[in-house]
C-alpha cells in the first residue's frame, strides 16, 4: 500500500529492544516469492524487510522487501510482500541512506572546544594545527574508527575523507628508511573497514601557507614539497589500496587543499598529469580573504584560476563555495561540477550562508558534508540547506523532501566517484531507517521527514544489505560515544605530552577556565 499523506491512522507496533537484528519469522517450507512453489532446499532470498519505505516521487508503501544480490546492489523491490527467514527487519520508514561528500576525520576531537572566546575561522585554525601535530597513526586509527561509528549510527554509509596529514609532524615520511610510508592513509582505511563505512581517500596536495608564502610550522606534516612527489605518492598510495581493498569499499580520489595551498606553477603540473577520471576535491571560496587573495595574486577568482588550468569539469567537486561571484557560479554549474556544502559547519565557523539554490539552477550538482563534525546528521544537514536558502532568499520551499533526499544521497555518491544508495534496482543497498513516532517526528506526513527527523530517530542503518547499527549502536563497535570518549582522551594525553605549556590550545576540557 503506497501512503503519502499523514499516518496518524497507523500505529507502529512496540518492538522488544534489539528486534532490528532478528531473523523475520520464518516462511512456510515451499513458499516462494511470488506465489508458486521454491524448493525447500535453496538458499532463502537475502533481502531487507522495511516495516515502510520511502519511494520517492511514488510516496511510502508498507512491508516493502528489498532483494540485494551478493554485491550489495538491489535486486528487486517488493512492496506489500511479507517478511521472510532470514531478512534483516528495519522499523519505521526507510530512505536511501546518506553519502557523506567532505570529512576531516580528527575535527571530531574539536566539537565544543572552540567557542570559549569566540574568535575566528583562522584562531579556529590554530587550536586545529595543535591536534593535528599530536596524531600518530595508532591514534587516528582510534579516534578515525570512532567517528566513522557516529556517522554509520547517524545514516551516513559512505565517507569522502579529505585527508592531508600525510607525514611525521616534522615532515618526515613515514617509512623513510623501513616502516610503511602510507602509515596514515592506512590507518584510516582500517578504520573504515572497522566501522564498516565505505570510504573515498581523498589525498590532498598542500604545499604552501598561503598565496606567494612558504609551509608553515604547523603545516610541515600535509606538505611533499612539490606537485611531482605528492602525485608520485599518490600513485604508490593507489597501488598499495587496490592491492589491500580490491571491493572496491576502500578506494583513493584526489583533492587541492584550495588554491592558497597549492602555487599556480603547481597547479600547473597537476592539471597536465592527474590521472583521468580520478575524483577531485578542492576546498573554494570558504572565505572573503581567499578570494581577495587569489584575485591579488593571479588577476582571477579562485574558480577562474581552476578554470585557468582546466581543472573546472565534471568530476570537480568544490567545497563550500559559500563566495561565489555570478560568473563563478555560472562556471561550476556550466560545467557539471559538483559543489559539496557543509551547513552546520559553515554555520559553526561563522563562513556565511553559500549560494546553493543558485548553483543547482546553473547545472551545479549538490552534496552534503560533515567537514568538522560539529553535527554529524544527514537529517540536520538537509534541514539546514533549505533553512539557509529560507534565510538568504525570506522565502521556504526550495528544496522538497525528494530533492533533498538525492542530494543526501545520490549527490554525496557522485562526489565520491560511487553508485548511489537507493531503493531501486541497480541501486547500492544502503538503508537508514527513521521512528515516525517520537517526540520529534510525532505527527509528520511521512514523506516530510526530512523536515523533522534527527540522527536520534534512527532505528536501524543497512550497509550493502548488512545491518550495521540499530537505535544509535553499532552493531560490532558498540555504542560511538563510549569509542569517542576513550579515542578523544588518548589524543588529549599526546596534545599534552607534545606542548605542557599550552593552557588555550588544544587541552582536555576540564583544563578550560
Amino acid at each position: 500500500m503506497i501512503r503519502a499523506a499523514h499516518h496518524t491512522d497507523r500505529v507502529v507496533p512496540a518492538r522488544p529492544a534489539g528486534l532490528a537484528g532478528l531473523a523475520a519469522p520464518a516462511r512456510p517450507a515451499g513458499h516462494a516469492l511470488n506465489g508458486g512453489t521454491a524448493d525447500p532446499a535453496s538458499p532463502a532470498v537475502r533481502a531487507v524487510w522495511c516495516e515502510s519505505a520511502w519511494l520517492g516521487s511514488e510516496g511510502v508503501a508498507d512491508a516493502v522487501r528489498i532483494e540485494v544480490d551478493a554485491d550489495g546492489y538491489v535486486a528487486g523491490v517488493r512492496p506489500g510482500h511479507p517478511a521472510q527467514e532470514g531478512d534483516v527487519v528495519l522499523h519505521g520508514v526507510a530512505f536511501p541512506a546518506a553519502a557523506n561528500g567532505h570529512s576531516h576525520a580528527f575535527h571530531r576531537a574539536l566539537r565544543g572546544r572552540t567557542h570559549d572566546r569566540g574568535g575566528t575561522f583562522w584562531t579556529w585554525r590554530e587550536t586545529m594545527y595543535r591536534a593535528a601535530r599530536a596524531l600518530t597513526p595508532a591514534l587516528y586509527e582510534d579516534l578515525a574508527t570512532a567517528a566513522y561509528a557516529e556517522m554509520v549510527a547517524a545514516g551516513w554509509t559512505s565517507v569522502a575523507e579529505f585527508h592531508y596529514i600525510h607525514h611525521l609532524p616534522d615532515g618526515t615520511p613515514y617509512g623513510q628508511g623501513t616502516g610503511e610510508p602510507h602509515a596514515m592513509e592506512l590507518a584510516l582505511a582500517r578504520a573504515a573497514v572497522r566501522a564498516g563505512i565505505r570510504l573515498t581517500l581523498l589525498d590532498t596536495c598542500y604545499l604552501a601557507g598561503g598565496f606567494g608564502q612558504p609551509i608553515e610550522d604547523g603545516q610541515r606534516r600535509f606538505s611533499d614539497g612539490s606537485a611531482e612527489r605528492w602525485l608520485e605518492r599518490l600513485d604508490a598510495l593507489r597501488a598499495t589500496v587496490a592491492g589491500l581493498y580490491p571491493d572496491h569499499h576502500v578506494s583513493v580520489g584526489a583533492a587541492l587543499h584550495s588554491v592558497r595551498a597549492v602555487p599556480e606553477r603547481d597547479l600547473a603540473v597537476i592539471a597536465d598529469r592527474l590521472p583521468a577520471g580520478l575524483p577531485l576535491h578542492v576546498h573554494l571560496s570558504e572565505q572573503p580573504a581567499e578570494n581577495k587573495d587569489c584575485l591579488r595574486a593571479t588577476g582571477v577568482t579562485p574558480a577562474g584560476l581552476l578554470q585557468r588550468h582546466g581543472l573546472v569539469d565534471g568530476r570537480l567537486s568544490v567545497v563550500h563555495a559559500t563566495h561565489l561571484g555570478e560568473e563563478d557560479i555560472a562556471l561550476l554549474g556550466g560545467a557539471g561540477a559538483g559543489v559539496v556544502l557543509c551547513p552546520t559547519t559553515e554555520a559553526d565557523l561563522a563562513d556565511g550562508l553559500g549560494p546553493a539554490g543558485p548553483l543547482r539552477a546553473a547545472g551545479a550538482v549538490l552534496a552534503l558534508g560533515t567537514d568538522q563534525h560539529a553535527v554529524v546528521d544527514p537529517w540536520l544537514e538537509m534541514r539546514a540547506l533549505e533553512h539557509g536558502e529560507r534565510l538568504r532568499t525570506g522565502r521556504r520551499g526550495h528544496f522538497d523532501p525528494e530533492v533533498l533526499h538525492g542530494i543526501a544521497s545520490s549527490g554525496g555518491a557522485r562526489a565520491q566517484g560511487r553508485r548511489s544508495a537507493g531503493i531501486g534496482a541497480g541501486s547500492v543497498a544502503d538503508l537508514m531507517a527513521i521512528d515516525p513516532h517520537t517526540a520529534r517526528t510525532a505527527g509528520s506526513s511521512w514523506d516530510q521527514l526530512a523536515y523533522t527527523a534527527t540522527a536520534q530517530d534512527v532505528t536501524g542503518v543497512v550497509v550493502g544489505g548488512e545491518l550495521t547499527a540499530r537505535n544509535g549502536t553499532h552493531i560490532t563497535l558498540g555504542d560511538p560515544a563510549e569509542s569517542l570518549v576513550a579515542a578523544i582522551a588518548r589524543l588529549d594525553a599526546a596534545a599534552a605530552a607534545d606542548d605542557p605549556t599550552s593552557a588555550s590550545g588544544y587541552t582536555h576540557p576540564r583544563e578550560r577556565h
